[in-house]
């Protein structure tokens, strides 16, 4: 399966009941490339992230997935998705590395002790928190490990929805560079944040 490398965004909205979240969204998403998507809390940054996601239906309009000028549907472009939501998402009686064999195991990828350590490596969760329970961890450690899940597949298309949220200083660096690299690899990268 090649990458994605364009995802076009047309006229998309999305009403709950007499609420509308979005009106006629028009956007594309390029191999290659960053999109912030800034707005005050309410604005329906998450909303799109959950549509582009396929975990959320618009009520109108398209989003169209391409590889090599080829569409892309169905489970083909689940594969290509890592996601960061809100919460973690993450189990709290597993440990970081059962969390990550799981996700492994999910997405048919490596889901090696390497692969895991790497993966882990690349968010800066400490070796000696890497065999305890999630339930154990604070909020920044929660968000490194969630982190590390959304990054395990090797998207192509990220959507991180307030990633920096919980990291320290150094945490956040990290991840703006990790992000560059991923951009720079190809990915198509998409941050809803408030920072």
């Amino acid at each position: 399966m090649a990458a994605l490398d364009q995802v076009q965004i047309r006229k998309v909205g999305k009403r709950y009941g007499s609420e509308r979240a979005l009106a006629s969204v028009t956007l594309d998403l390029a191999a290659g490339s960053m999109c912030a998507l800034l707005g005050h809390n309410g604005a329906g940054k998450t909303t799109l992230l959950g549509i582009v996601s396929t975990l959320v239906r618009p009520s109108g309009g398209t989003v169209e997935y391409r590889a090599k000028g080829q569409a892309v549907t169905g489970g083909e472009v689940r594969r290509q998705i890592g996601m960061l939501a809100h919460s973690s998402l993450c189990y709290g009686e597993l440990t970081a590395r059962e969390n990550l064999e799981l996700a492994a195991g999910l997405y048919d990828v490596d889901g090696s002790s390497r692969a895991i350590d790497a993966a882990l490596d690349r968010v800066g969760l400490e070796p000696r928190a890497r065999d305890r329970a999630a339930r154990t961890y604070s909020r920044g450690m929660l968000q490194r490990l969630a982190l590390a899940r959304a990054l395990l597949t090797r998207p192509s298309l990220l959507l991180l929805d307030e990633p920096f949220t919980g990291l320290d200083r150094d945490g956040a660096l990290a991840l703006g560079a990790e992000l560059g690299v991923l951009r720079d690899a190809g990915a198509i990268v998409v941050v809803v944040t408030h920072d």
